[in-house]
């Protein structure tokens, strides 16, 4: 550095001396450049020829972004203003300019005469033009859009903090930067063969839970490359995917690491109905460092000229899972039966760090060893990863769901399933060839209340993940094909997000096909044979629950791996509903005793009912200031059957007086 800089002064000695020549030259900048010029030298002196080059931040830039001798003497002198006030001023008054008028930019003419070019060149052009090195690689900014030689250079303020010896990264790049572990699949192998044999870009596909992050880094670290990892969805709203990328391929040049771009796909296409964005391929394929890119799409024909090398990334078998979660939780018995269920949660090696350090905290915070319940709750909150468009996790478990053994056995069955996916997976196609996904789906069958949606729960925060439930609103549109794009677009948020697909009331989109007798019946079938393409393609977990299981098309059926019907609850699922939901709420009244035979024997209600009747009598109670008794209960529950329609069971508690009216004011 200390010798560049010796040379750019030179340079502008060079330049007053000539200007000093001029007839008429005699002015105030001058005779300031004729004096600013001995404290430069004195400042700078020239360095010795032998210095190290290794040691040189100057020369390796030059190595790894491919400059020459001038690209680099016109970098430095763009570096000049911001090591040096001195030289700052001196290239303004050369400019014409007063001292710090460019703002620390330098003049784009000074700058091509300090380095020899003839400021209407060709080759001064095409040292400064946007695909030459120095600005392709975002090591020199050319600011203003006027004439030529009127704009000014500017070199970033990361790339003078890099060679003045300061790697603080830049603060885009530290924004979307997230740590990945390597593993070692075979696949990182191909991917590290790839980078060793020249080529610079290879794309990982990563369906959902497969470690695609760990595979791309794994390949770096075989090589003995610093990964350099970035998530593109980390990205502020008003950065480009180009720009982002353009940035973080800068920073691994300038510390030496191979950078692994995840969420490509995302950043090229944004939504299905938008254009791709190709000049995010076109950063990619820019860079001066060995790119892997990761996404969950495969790469379409259409997104580049030339094809990258595609590598498919597999799920993690379940023994290379447990060697990351021993890596992450040294000591722990992971072969416990209590840990098993979190060993089998289908997150890459990364979330399993991020798990593993959120339950850390909880643990530190509440004061709990970090154990199994703890790193589950750390999975359900960091699973989904969707914020505030999700409902709020339930904590909800197999044991909040009454239902008879054989619905209840499904359910569980359903979660082994899901957690054992992995396992299945890495056996071999066992979904079926041909572009069959290799997701699950569910069917929830019953009357209202019966438990569907909280079964929904159940399964997903047995996984760690977030419950998606879709909007039907936002989904049904009266206008021809756009109900199959807004489908699309909740399928790839749902796959892009990890999270559990949940269709509520699915029957008014899974509806059967009839014959088509007009345009209306065509386009209806037409949304439905999407739908039946599209769950079959899914990656994830999709469940549906609907009232009205008749309604829907036989074809789904073979679509599903579960069929599970919640039948109105018989006296044995009432009385544990009655005494689940009025377990939250003890003490009882003492002197007003419930009796849960001939509550579950006379409310011949869904769950659903029953919680309501519990939550009006609790609000009975605490505006009487007493407690729930069996009056409240009772009362509580004529008003459910009258809200319903319903008719009163025989005797319909007759015998039981209503309770004592509220006084005004009363506080439980």
């Amino acid at each position: 550095m200390r010798r560049h800089l010796a040379h750019v002064v030179t340079q502008v000695a060079g330049a007053v001396d000539l200007r000093a020549r001029a007839p008429q030259a005699h002015d105030e900048a001058l005779d300031r450049l004729r004096a600013l010029v001995p404290v430069l030298r004195a400042d700078h002196p020239e360095a010795d020829a032998d210095e190290d080059a290794d040691t040189d931040r100057v020369a390796a830039l030059a190595e790894i972004f491919g400059l020459d001798a001038l690209d680099v003497r016109l970098l430095m002198v763009a570096v000049a203003p911001d090591v040096d006030a001195n030289l700052g001023t001196a290239l303004d008054l050369l400019g014409g300019s007063g001292p710090t008028a460019m703002g620390g930019h330098v003049a784009l003419g000074t700058a091509l005469e300090l380095c020899g070019l003839g400021s209407g060149s060709a080759e001064a052009r095409a040292r400064l033009h946007p695909s030459a090195p120095l600005r392709r690689h975002r090591l020199l900014l050319v600011h203003g859009d006027g004439p030529w030689l009127g704009r000014t250079l500017q070199a970033p303020d990361r790339v003078v903090g890099h060679l003045v010896g300061d790697d603080t990264p830049d603060p885009l790049v530290a924004a979307m930067t997230v740590p990945a572990g390597g593993v070692d699949l075979p696949e990182a192998h191909s991917v590290a063969r790839a980078v060793e044999l020249g080529v610079r870009l290879v794309y990982v596909r990563s369906p959902l839970g497969a470690p695609g992050a760990a595979v791309a880094a794994g390949a770096f670290g075989t090589l003995g490359i610093r990964p350099l990892v970035v998530d593109l969805r980390r990205r502020p709203a008003e950065t480009g995917g180009a720009s982002a990328v353009a940035v973080a391929a800068r920073e691994a040049g300038m510390v030496g690491a191979g950078l692994v771009v995840l969420g490509v796909d995302d950043a090229i296409v944004a939504a299905p109905d938008q254009p791709a964005d190709l000049s995010v391929v076109e950063a990619l394929g820019d860079a001066a460092v060995p790119v892997v890119g990761v996404g969950h799409r495969g790469w379409d024909r259409g997104w580049s000229r030339d094809l990258p090398l595609c590598v498919e990334a597999t799920r993690l078998p379940p023994a290379v899972r447990g060697q990351v979660w021993d890596r992450e939780l040294p000591g722990a018995d992971l072969a416990a039966a209590e840990w098993r269920d979190v060993v089998g949660l289908r997150l890459e090696p990364g979330d399993v760090a991020s798990t593993v350090r959120y339950a850390r905290m909880l643990g530190a915070v509440r004061d709990e060893p970090v154990g199994p319940a703890l790193v589950r709750e750390a999975a359900r909150r960091l699973g989904g990863g969707a914020g505030g468009r999700l409902p709020g996790r339930t904590s909800a478990t197999l044991s909040d769901l009454v239902l008879p053994d054989t619905a209840r056995q499904q359910v569980a069955q359903l979660i082994s399933w899901a957690q054992h996916r992995d396992a299945v997976l890495a056996q071999g196609p066992v979904h079926g060839q041909g572009g069959k996904g290799s997701g699950l789906a569910a069917l929830f069958s019953g009357g209202p209340g019966t438990g569907k949606t909280l079964a929904a729960h159940v399964v997903s925060d047995a996984l760690g993940l977030d419950l998606y439930p879709v909007d039907l609103s936002s989904v049904v549109d009266k206008y021809v094909g756009e109900t199959e794009k807004n489908l699309e677009r909740v399928f790839h948020e749902a796959e892009s997000l990890n999270v559990v697909l949940f269709f509520d009331e699915a029957d008014s989109l899974f509806g059967s096909r009839s014959e088509v007798r007009d345009s209306r019946d065509r386009y209806a079938n037409l949304e439905v044979s999407y739908l039946l393409q599209r769950m079959e393609q899914f990656d994830g977990i999709v469940l549906l629950a609907t009232n009205l299981r008749a309604n829907l098309d036989a074809a789904f059926s073979r679509r599903l791996h579960f069929v599970i019907h919640f039948p109105d609850p018989d006296v044995p699922t009432r009385r544990s509903l009655w005494r689940q939901h009025l377990t939250h709420l003890e003490p009882l009244d003492a002197s007003d005793p419930v009796d849960f035979d001939l509550l579950a024997e006379g409310v011949e209600l869904a769950g659903g009912d029953i919680r309501n009747i519990v939550m009006a009598a609790a609000y009975d109670a605490a505006a009487a200031g007493g407690r729930i008794g069996m009056r409240t209960l009772a009362a509580a529950a004529r008003r459910e059957y009258a809200k319903l329609g319903r008719r009163m069971p025989p005797g319909g508690f007759a015998d039981i007086p209503p309770p004592a009216p509220a006084l005004p004011g009363a506080r439980g």
